[in-house]
């Protein structure tokens, strides 16, 4: 469409443009500073990614916006240009929602706190590592209470809705309710089923050798390394951007399988990014749906793919030639769907995974609402983990409350984002055999990139063209369902 049929519209696209090329530059700066900065570049560093910050905000709150907008929503446009202004306007309400000097605050006490964390939690230092949460946690809940009042909901739905757009409190309530309905007693069936099952000992294998492995399990699953890297950080993630995507991971010499499958989950996040709509590139519709969507893909690739026997024997002589592992492809099935309460959640099994993210959301909404204060944290982390998973973490903090890096960086309704991608995951996996057939025959076969090509057409292409409600009627044929989480555990487990 031309600019003169819809200039509005047209001038909207141009400044989202511009915003994204400054995203760019934040996205790449956050994954620096996670991988290869010095540690005393952290202060200036996070003064630099403040400001950015700050003008990134100023872009998405600048005066004009709203009333071209409104204008923009009276012109002709496209089924898709209607969708990319409906994310425009979201960008906006978001941004404005927050004034740009708590943006800024933020910003900077989040770099701060994240950079502490890093020793603080090697060295178990809760007392070190909590004065900088509780000023971090300080600036969440004044965001969340301004995002409050700006959207006309609860302070933990407004942290919510930065990831799970349209998602609420209660609705999680309702769906993890129906999770603890069940889950307890499938993970004592599953133990009682597989308490009689051998154990094998896992090799050592060196960090050089397993990033060797990682990478060519990344081609395996089609990465394009034209287009991003495999580093090593303190906590695995996917950064950058859909051009360039970095992943990282950490490596365990003494257990290479907790590393690999690490990289598994990763590149699973970054062939969604690799996947999105190139049409759309720059815009707020051509970016991932939500951190669930998001979440889906990366459990889809480690869960439904990385842990079923078709793929560990694909990539069995892999592991044979690089860490000399003599363990069939039979034995590192067994591994891998092994169920064992363990304290990472990171590390968890597919059973008990979601054990670890109702502790976390439960902790979230009390510190948002202040019903927990962050000094009472270990002792409410400790009572819930010996409640869902019979795991005493008195005095254990980096393995209790300071594991994962979230809160570290002030993300807080991030992480129910991982049980509801889960969901996604199964339900995915369902309408995808109802097409394909069984993805363990089609990967046996040697046509993993028929799964692919499946995620590519129905998930990735989308971006946020779609509402997550429409995105999944369209490509299962229902909106979220759980029982399909549920059907699959019991599959593969029972």
């Amino acid at each position: 469409m031309s600019a003169d049929k819809a200039p509005n519209y047209q001038t909207l696209t141009k400044h989202f443009q511009s915003i994204s090329h400054f995203e760019h530059l934040s996205a790449l700066g956050d994954w620096d500073q996670a991988t290869m900065m010095p540690i005393g570049g952290g202060e200036a560093r996070g003064a630099a990614m403040a400001e950015l910050a700050k003008h990134i905000h100023s872009l998405k709150t600048a005066p004009m916006l709203a009333d071209t907008i409104a204008q923009a929503q009276q012109e002709s446009l496209t089924v898709e240009q209607s969708a990319n202004l409906r994310e425009i306007n979201y960008q906006y309400l978001q941004a404005n929602a927050v004034p740009g000097d708590l943006v800024e605050a933020k910003t900077k006490a989040a770099y701060h706190c994240e950079q502490a964390w890093r020793d603080q939690r090697k060295n178990n230092d809760w007392q070190g590592f909590r004065p900088n949460l509780e000023n971090l946690m300080s600036l969440v809940k004044e965001e969340a209470s301004i995002r409050a009042q700006a959207l006309g909901v609860s302070p933990y739905d407004a942290l919510l809705d930065k990831f799970e757009p349209g998602m609420t409190t209660a609705g999680i309530d309702n769906i993890f309710g129906q999770l603890k309905s069940w889950l307890p007693e499938l993970i004592q069936q599953v133990q009682a089923k597989q308490a009689s099952e051998p154990r094998f000992n896992i090799p050592s294998a060196s960090t050089a050798n397993q990033a060797l492995l990682g990478r060519e399990v990344m081609q395996v699953l089609g990465f394009d390394f034209n287009h991003g890297r495999l580093d090593i950080s303190s906590h695995p993630f996917c950064g950058g951007v859909a051009s360039d995507v970095r992943l990282t991971t950490r490596y365990d010499e003494a257990d290479f399988t907790s590393g690999l499958m690490g990289i598994v989950h990763e590149t699973g996040h970054a062939k969604y990014e690799q996947g999105l709509p190139l049409a759309w590139r720059g815009q707020p519709a051509g970016l991932a749906r939500s951190m669930a969507l998001h979440e889906s893909q990366s459990l889809f690739c480690e869960m439904q793919i990385g842990r079923g026997p078709g793929f560990l024997k694909l990539i069995q002589p892999h592991l044979k030639q690089l860490l000399a592992c003599p363990l069939s492809h039979e034995q590192l099935t067994n591994i891998y769907t092994r169920v064992t309460p363990g304290h990472i959640r990171v590390d968890a099994d597919e059973v008990t995974y979601p054990c670890h993210i109702l502790l976390r959301f439960e902790a979230e909404k009390a510190l948002v609402s202040g019903e927990l204060a962050v000094a009472d944290l270990p002792d409410f982390w400790s009572a819930q983990m010996q409640s869902l998973l019979g795991i005493n973490t008195d005095g254990d903090y980096k393995n209790g409350c300071m594991q994962d890096i979230h809160w570290a960086v002030g993300e807080l309704g991030y992480f129910p984002s991982y049980t509801l991608g889960a969901m996604y995951a199964a339900q995915f996996k369902h309408a995808m055999e109802a097409e394909i057939g069984s993805i363990e025959n089609a990967i046996a076969a040697g046509k993993l990139a028929d799964v692919m090509a499946w995620l590519q057409s129905n998930v990735w292409s989308k971006g946020s063209l779609l509402a997550i409600d429409e995105l999944m009627r369209q490509a299962t044929g229902d909106s979220l369902n759980p029982a399909h989480f549920k059907r699959h555990l019991e599959n593969r487990y029972l």
